[in-house]
């Protein structure tokens, strides 16, 4: 079975002849962690009067200095990149806070932001 033709690596000009377009030094593995599965039903809603009653203010506005009530339970570390769905992977913010905290981590995984191996 005929092979492709080896390639120049986009990097640094290696020929490649495994048929992908980088040699085995610029050659990056991304690894994506496996997503924790979410708590769901009245369970989470427990946590969430558990979080609420605990702490209620938004944690995003309290580090900058001003006052905001949490109305959303929100994952310190996404259960997509790894992180627990537990208490001591959660905090409360407000929508405002959430929505930026969201959207910044929609943003890093569409640049591939998961773990180098």
């Amino acid at each position: 079975m005929p092979s492709s033709p080896p390639k120049p690596c986009t990097r640094c000009g290696v020929l490649v002849r495994d048929g992908g377009s980088r040699c085995e030094l610029h050659r990056q593995v991304w690894v994506k962690a496996k997503p924790t599965k979410r708590i769901t039903g009245r369970r989470l809603q427990a946590m969430r009067h558990s979080l609420f009653t605990r702490e209620p203010l938004c944690q995003e506005c309290k580090r900058n200095g001003k006052v905001g009530l949490a109305t959303q339970r929100d994952h310190i570390k996404p259960l997509a990149e790894g992180g627990a769905d537990d208490e001591t992977n959660e905090q409360g913010l407000c929508d405002e806070c959430h929505e930026a905290k969201s959207l910044a981590e929609a943003l890093r995984g569409r640049r591939g932001g998961g773990s180098k191996v």
